[in-house]
């Protein structure tokens, strides 16, 4: 199936000229834009690893490097409803054909995507001429120029429309309105991440599934092992690094060409550390103390004793340049067994999920999803004693005093896409001082949301009402940070039990975190790979 670029490039142009003034509404509107290039390491001639950026992918379906793109809208023409989309590819260049694989024909291109015509990048030039001749008094755009955050686009082509007489370059437009084009996803669009989210559940799976092995004693390194190096079937996890080796490992097998970001692999008290990307330490290992309450079984194949913990893993591929993310926090040691507080706090932490979920339907503003995610922290907390319950340390004034946010600093989630992180600019609405403007029905004076205190709001990433057709991440989480808690002398605070908080803070930290499409009544969820706790420690412990 070819990919949508031309729908793209129009639903692009109806945005673009929605943001433009009346003056310039009716005006040709031209885009120029260039493709990533393939980059190279520092002051060496070896490749860096390739992937398209996200915009120019976006409207054109292309991973060629080095390519361009010159499309045109006229409104009351033809091409108001079918704008022209010309791609421009590098020619074969014979030198290099022996060192990588060459672009590719004309022919072929032009069979697989979805433009009005290709060509080759040096013809870029006359045909710029010839469009602005066609369209006087166009208006050019382009992204930001001269940032080094796109492509570069040279100069000579921004030079030369400049010069011609009625024509308008401008880089002012492009950026919103392809992000405003991009927050919703078509068909084609939802597709590929369902199987970017299918392929990434069945990674986060295998991890579990080795785990599990080990434990029952399905995975044993052998004597050969001293001799030869160990086959896949024969590998143990006791490593974040070899968490993470196998979850690439699963994805790879599966096609999936890159990973959407870079693997967060934590292990332990690790967990509290919301971006831990180091994946670099062993599992935390020891006796179990017989007070402890523990299972008494660790790896079969070891004679270690892992110290029961968890392990909290959020990787996401990707697939066709669409992301998934998807985390899961499992057992580890205990025989595969979440310690009492660990499968409390995890336990919440679904709660919170499942009572997010409920809430999902277009229209819906994302702040009322984070603050349903601090009431039910709260009440939590309050059931586990860890806060305080009674007349003077009720959930509103603890949710006024913003205390929830030490454990859950983090927004609920964020709109996904071509980035992960996708389309940041249009997330959070704001006004020309850079504030948000989209605070939900009875706002308060002086930038608070109706829903509790500021600070419960401080990083989220998507503060707007939810539309059909977005696609978003569902993560709350609880973390026992040393930071965060010193930061809110959360040991100091009238609300918290002392002592049963620290029984808990070994935990480290647990985040549960999926992909959802928001649809016309309500939404679906596109992660595959279970949650649930009897499932979870059925798979780690190889019971399952």
């Amino acid at each position: 199936m070819v990919y949508p670029a031309s729908s793209h490039v129009r639903k692009t142009f109806e945005q673009l000229v929605a943001l433009l003034p009346a003056t310039e509404k009716t005006k040709p509107q031209v885009l120029l834009l260039a493709g990533e290039a393939t980059g190279f390491r520092h002051d060496t001639d070896r490749e860096l690893v390739f992937r398209q950026e996200s915009n120019f992918y976006y409207l054109t379906g292309c991973t060629v490097p080095s390519s361009f793109l010159l499309a045109a809208y006229q409104p009351g023409t033809s091409l108001e409803q079918k704008p022209s989309a010309d791609l421009f590819i590098p020619e074969a260049n014979e030198d290099d054909i022996m060192w990588s694989v060459p672009p590719p024909s004309l022919a072929v291109a032009t069979e697989s995507h979805d433009v009005t015509r290709v060509n080759h990048s040096p013809a870029l030039q006359d045909a710029l001429a010839i469009l602005l001749t066609a369209l006087p008094g166009a208006l050019v755009h382009t992204l930001p120029r001269n940032s080094p955050l796109y492509p570069e686009l040279p100069v000579n082509y921004a030079t030369y429309a400049l010069a011609q007489e009625s024509i308008g370059v401008t880089d002012h437009y492009l950026f919103t309105a392809l992000h405003n084009a991009r927050l919703t996803k078509d068909i084609h669009e939802v597709e590929a991440i369902r199987k970017a989210n299918a392929i990434s559940s069945r990674a986060h799976e295998v991890v579990m599934r080795v785990l599990g092995q080990a434990v029952k004693g399905g995975l044993r390194q052998g004597a050969a092992a001293a001799d030869r190096p160990l086959l896949p079937g024969e590998w143990l996890i006791e490593k974040e690094a070899e968490a993470e080796a196998v979850f690439i490992a699963s994805c790879r097998r599966e096609g999936a060409v890159h990973q959407a970001y870079l693997p967060i692999v934590a292990a332990s008290t690790r967990a509290s550390t919301l971006h831990y990307c180091c994946n670099d330490r062993e599992f935390a290992w020891g006796p179990v103390a017989p007070h402890d309450h523990h299972n008494t079984s660790s790896f079969a194949t070891s004679e270690k004793q892992i110290n029961p913990q968890v392990l909290l893993i959020d990787a996401g591929c990707e697939w066709d340049c669409y992301a998934a993310d998807i985390t899961r926090t499992m057992p580890v040691g205990n025989g595969g067994k979440f310690t009492p507080e660990a499968r409390a706090i995890y336990s919440l932490v679904l709660e919170m999920q499942y009572d997010s979920f409920a809430l999902l339907k277009p229209g819906l503003h994302w702040d009322e999803v984070q603050l349903i995610c601090h009431r039910t922290l709260i009440r939590g907390f309050q059931r586990l004693g860890i806060f305080r319950s009674g007349a003077e340390h009720t959930e509103e004034a603890i949710l006024a005093s913003g205390l929830g946010a030490a454990f859950f600093p983090h927004g609920v989630g964020h709109s996904l896409g071509l980035d992960v992180h996708d389309v940041p600019s249009v997330s959070k609405p704001t006004d020309a001082e850079g504030k948000v403007t989209v605070l939900g029905d009875g706002a308060k004076e002086g930038g608070e949301a109706k829903w509790g205190p500021v600070n419960l709001y401080k990083y989220l990433r998507l503060r707007r009402p939810l539309e059909q057709g977005m696609i978003v991440t569902v993560e709350p989480g609880i973390y026992f940070s040393p930071h965060l808690l010193a930061r809110a002398q959360a040991h100091a605070s009238p609300f918290v039990n002392v002592e049963v908080l620290k029984q808990y803070e070994p935990v480290g930290g647990v985040r549960i975190e999926d992909v959802v499409h928001i649809t016309e009544d309500g939404y679906e969820n596109l992660t595959t790979v279970r949650s649930d706790v009897e499932w979870l420690e059925g798979v780690c412990s190889g019971a399952l």
